[in-house]
């Protein structure tokens, strides 16, 4: 029995859609990191139960460092995004955590680079919080090591294709690191295919901008020390179009009802299946679709039919194009705008 509601809702479910396609779909996938980040700063003596956790975020992270704080009996400060919305907000009020909401901005890197130097100002005002840093400390790749065991458990690693946007690299890149890395036998052949939304600097596609909307969570407007790019295979980059209609065709054919992130994942999960039918393909589902009635799930009839969308092949950064592309990464290094300092 949970001991507490972030448990459960930290525990993903494994859905297999057809015998080579299965999903792993969370209800707020950050909680996993965030619980095992704040047990970890716990256990080594980095805090002590009732200090204060500081970061900044988007949404979905502050939601998780709430639940986590709540947890284990911290104090919960974000700089938050004006994406944090009416139900957001409520929910950490209430929980306990403080929020102070940045100005609106219509340009997502000055947004991030405000939140940053806000929490900058913070810490000097109090040395004693704790800056979680969750773009920058691998602390939040360790939630994801019981996960993958699951994943190895239910489907095996090798021959195994794991599908998800990057983000912060915590969940991509640690599901890929253990389960390489967790066989007796060896290294498991485990092909990790990251997805990133137009705009984003993280694999070098800030030069071209998607007339919609950046995809929130998977991609960056600045450089983040948690994406290990040696980890990845592949690169998909994908409009906000495509992702909506892949998040569409995913309610109606298989009712799993996700955000758009997952429906991105979705859409290149199902390409890398056709191009290796041998191979298994599990793709991310990191939060519910709740949060994108209005914007994507309202808009259905203007979905895109999935069978018509293919990827643009592209072998340089520079080839690249709405409102999809492919490129094979070779588990290169990061691209120079890409490095964190």
């Amino acid at each position: 029995m949970d001991q507490h509601v972030a448990e459960s809702i930290g525990r993903p479910d494994l859905i297999r859609l057809d015998s080579r396609l299965v999903c792993l779909r969370f209800e707020t996938m950050k909680v996993v990191s965030a619980l095992a980040a704040v047990r970890h700063l716990l256990d080594t003596g980095a805090v002590r139960r009732g200090d204060t956790l500081l970061d900044s975020s988007s949404g979905i992270y502050a939601y998780a460092l709430a639940l986590a704080c709540h947890r284990h009996g911290m104090r919960c400060h974000i700089i938050g995004s004006t994406t944090v919305d009416h139900t957001l907000r409520t929910q950490l009020a209430v929980l306990g955590a403080t929020l102070e909401q940045m100005e609106p901005c219509s340009d997502l890197k000055l947004d991030q680079k405000r939140r940053v130097e806000r929490i900058h100002e913070v810490l000097a005002e109090h040395p004693e919080y704790h800056w979680m840093r969750q773009y920058h400390d691998d602390i939040h790749y360790l939630g994801y090591r019981a996960i993958a065991d699951r994943i190895r458990d239910a489907v095996g690693a090798d021959g195994l294709t794991v599908v998800g946007g990057v983000g912060s690299g915590a969940s991509t890149g640690a599901l890929a690191r253990y389960l390489r890395d967790g066989s007796p036998a060896g290294p498991a052949d485990v092909e990790l295919v990251g997805v990133q939304p137009y705009g984003s600097v993280t694999f070098g596609a800030e030069h071209v901008a998607d007339p919609e909307i950046i995809i929130a969570g998977i991609g960056s407007s600045i450089p983040f020390g948690n994406v290990a790019h040696e980890l990845y295979d592949t690169l998909h980059w994908v409009s906000f179009d495509a992702a909506l209609a892949g998040s569409v065709d995913l309610l109606r054919r298989h009712a799993v009802f996700a955000g758009l992130s997952t429906g991105a994942g979705y859409l290149v999960a199902r390409h890398e299946r056709r191009r290796a039918p041998e191979r298994t393909v599990l793709f991310v589902a990191a939060d519910t679709g709740h949060r994108y009635v209005d914007t994507v799930y309202a808009r259905h009839r203007e979905a895109a039919r999935i069978a018509d969308l293919a990827p643009r092949e592209v072998s340089d950064r520079s080839e690249l194009a709405l409102p999809w592309s492919r490129m094979r990464w070779n588990r290169a290094p990061a691209p120079a705008l890409a490095v964190a300092s």
